[in-house]
Order: structure tokens, then C-alpha cells, then sequence
């Protein structure tokens, strides 16, 4: 049985997944029955390598449908939090300085958004589970690059 769980996003993370389904039904459908139809076009399916990828690019991108559908089906998107009092939690970025005054920005969002080289982080991570509940003016000790250091949260905002 599928896992019924809560799938918390950001407003945007929610966009990218919305626009992602929107092209894969009603752009890339489209190019793979046209890919399918030279396929079909070309003779003989037994022994048609044009076909036989066109089925299997049908079958994925198909799949990839019934994943986001159900993601979206699953979605809560998470509230903004405004003002100085801001608490770091899903949504939130945090702006970290460290003692030589070298800034870090970090996006805590969902896990299906997670990705560390545009520095979003999932809030389940061991890293964002050391954010999340920190406000400005705050200290937290992170191991980023290996090394534990202490950053000084300079701000949360929520975009």
C-alpha cells in the first residue's frame, strides 16, 4: 500500500512539481507519440529498436506521472513566517555568518526539494534538524565541509 504520509513543500517547490507534471502530460506525451508514430511508420515493431524505446520512454514518463500525481495528492505547503521573531523551519533560508565573516545561505524545504549544491537542504537532514527552531541572533554549530564550526544566524526570512 502506498505510504500516505504528509508531503510538506515549499509554495515553490510545489510550483517546480506542478510545472514539471504540466509538461511531462501535455509536451512530452506529445513528443514521445510522435516519436512512436515514426517509429510505427518505419514497418515492421518485431524488430524495432525506434519502437521498442519509444515504449519503454512512454512507460517512464507515464510512471513519473503517477509519482507527481501523487505527490501532489499527498502536498501540504507550508505558511510563510514574517517579522524578527522568525523561527527557521520548513520554507525558511537562513543566513549563516562564521567568525571570519564568510557567509552561508541555506534553504531548509521538503525532501523530494533537497538539493545541498543549490543549497537546499531537507529539513529532516541532520544538518537542517540542527537549524530548524533557530532565530536570528542565534549561534549553531554545523559540520559543513568537514569541519564543525559556529555560524551565527544573521536572519530567517521566508520567501
Amino acid at each position: 500500500m502506498a505510504n500516505r504520509e504528509p508531503v510538506y513543500l515549499t509554495p515553490t517547490g510545489l510550483a517546480k512539481i506542478e510545472e514539471e507534471l504540466r509538461y511531462l502530460k501535455e509536451e512530452r506525451r506529445e513528443e514521445i507519440s510522435a516519436y512512436m508514430g515514426s517509429a510505427i511508420a518505419d514497418g515492421d515493431l518485431r524488430e524495432s529498436a525506434a519502437y521498442d524505446e519509444a515504449r519503454m520512454l512512454q512507460s517512464e514518463n507515464e510512471a513519473r506521472i503517477a509519482d507527481l500525481e501523487e505527490l501532489l495528492h499527498r502536498a501540504e505547503v507550508v505558511d510563510a513566517e514574517e517579522g524578527d521573531a522568525a523561527t527557521a523551519r520548513l520554507g525558511a533560508t537562513l543566513t549563516l555568518v562564521d567568525d571570519g565573516g564568510h557567509e552561508v545561505e541555506l534553504a531548509l524545504v521538503g525532501t523530494h526539494e533537497a538539493d545541498v549544491l543549490e543549497g537546499k537542504i531537507s529539513d529532516e537532514s541532520p544538518l537542517g534538524q540542527s537549524l530548524v527552531g533557530k532565530r536570528a541572533g542565534d549561534d549553531v554549530e554545523l559540520a559543513l565541509a568537514g569541519d564543525a564550526t559556529t555560524y551565527h544566524v544573521r536572519s530567517v526570512r521566508f520567501e
